[in-house]
């Protein structure tokens, strides 16, 4: 019986980090990677809602990915297992680089000034085509990530050969709180330096804990029944996090190497794990449309909310209200827009969304 409430959990996170993105794109907090700040408020309270968010949004995607890593490898075998997650991470996250993704890049470096820089330092022009072919990774690190842990994954299960999976069935939950420690370790090495989304070890314990422990539905039923225990921790230590942090750089060392921070994406992946467990295992015809149409979501959103933020809101041709809301606008558009026309495209839908001949795309699992 398919569990709904993974593909629930997939598509409002998307919703969460499109919305994220958006606040990212033009915050006043030096986190770098957007526009920068447009408005002339001396401080931008609402960009608090990236503080709430942040920690927690992409390790419950880990988890869920190694969650469904589980569930795809009961019926098939390792060599189908890996093939399937090359056709669906590898070949958009490098492929589909060159083939379209090289336009986000050429977008982000416009925004950033890279062109100029790198023209001033005399950095061949293949060479810049190069960089803004990498810039163009944006979101797909994620897959990047995840294709390497699903590898990493099929070498474990060879050596473990199913002990540490028949012991995750009954990880007691005094146990599974005791795992925010190892998270906590896990956040301080390799750690990628500039690009800080590239951090290994961290969600690498989130997808094994997907996999070995909350795959087991013995975990999840353990979880639901302190579902509305968990959320209210989750809210407080969110708050608490984002109060404590507000005007900081989040997203890099030390806030993200802190046990708060480590503490926040634990709580936060188990509340919106339990809570979707118990109150969201159910499909509507809404749902399913909005989890069919997630992964485009992902790879495009962001080159939606780029473009406004380059085209209007970096020569100041539109005010900073409707900056933002064109910005949210157009990263729905461009995500569900672009995935409409890339999917029907031979070759396109191949080497952009990892969508085989005759096949329907697939989630991001």
């Amino acid at each position: 019986m398919r569990k709904h409430y993974l593909d629930n959990i997939r598509w409002t996170t998307v919703v969460i980090v499109v919305i994220y993105h958006v606040l990212y794109m033009y915050n006043a907090e030096g986190v770098l990677g957007g526009l920068g700040k447009i408005t002339n408020l001396s401080v931008q309270y609402y960009d608090i809602y990236q503080y709430l968010v942040y920690p927690w949004f992409m390790p419950v995607l880990f988890v869920v990915s190694g969650i469904s890593a589980r569930l795809s490898l009961d019926s098939h075998s390792d060599k189908e297992f890996i093939k399937s997650r090359s056709l669906k991470l590898l070949v958009p996250s490098t492929i589909g680089l060159f083939v379209f993704q090289f336009i986000q890049g050429y977008v982000s470096m416009s925004l950033g000034g890279g062109f100029e820089g790198l023209a001033s330092a005399g950095v061949p022009k293949p060479v810049i085509y190069l960089i803004m072919v990498a810039s163009g990774s944006g979101v797909l690190w994620y897959m990047h990530l995840l294709w390497i842990y699903c590898v990493l994954l099929v070498v474990i299960r060879k050596i473990e050969k199913g002990k540490l999976l028949a012991a995750g069935a009954k990880t007691p939950l005094w146990l599974i709180a005791l795992f925010v420690f190892p998270i906590w370790g896990a956040a301080q090495i390799l750690n990628t330096p500039i690009v800080s989304v590239y951090r290994i070890a961290f969600y690498f314990v989130f997808f094994m804990l997907g996999y070995f422990v909350f795959s087991n539905d013995e975990v999840i039923e353990k979880l639901k029944k302190i579902a509305v225990p968990l959320i209210v921790a989750a809210v407080a230590i969110c708050v608490v996090f984002a109060v404590m942090n507000f005007g900081d750089n989040y997203a890099d060392k030390p806030i993200n190497r802190g046990f708060l921070y480590a503490l926040d994406a634990y709580v936060g992946s188990l509340a919106m794990l339990a809570e979707m467990a118990r109150f969201g295992d159910s499909a509507s015809s809404f749902t399913k449309w909005m989890s069919a149409h997630s992964f485009g979501l992902y790879v495009f959103h962001y080159l939606g909310i780029s473009t406004v933020a380059l085209i209007f809101a970096k020569p100041g041709l539109l005010p900073a209200p409707a900056c933002y809301i064109l910005s949210l606008a157009a990263g729905f558009l461009f995500g569900y827009g672009l995935y409409a026309i890339i999917s029907r495209i031979p070759f396109f839908r191949w080497a952009v969304l990892g969508i085989k001949k005759g096949g329907t795309i697939m989630t991001k699992s």
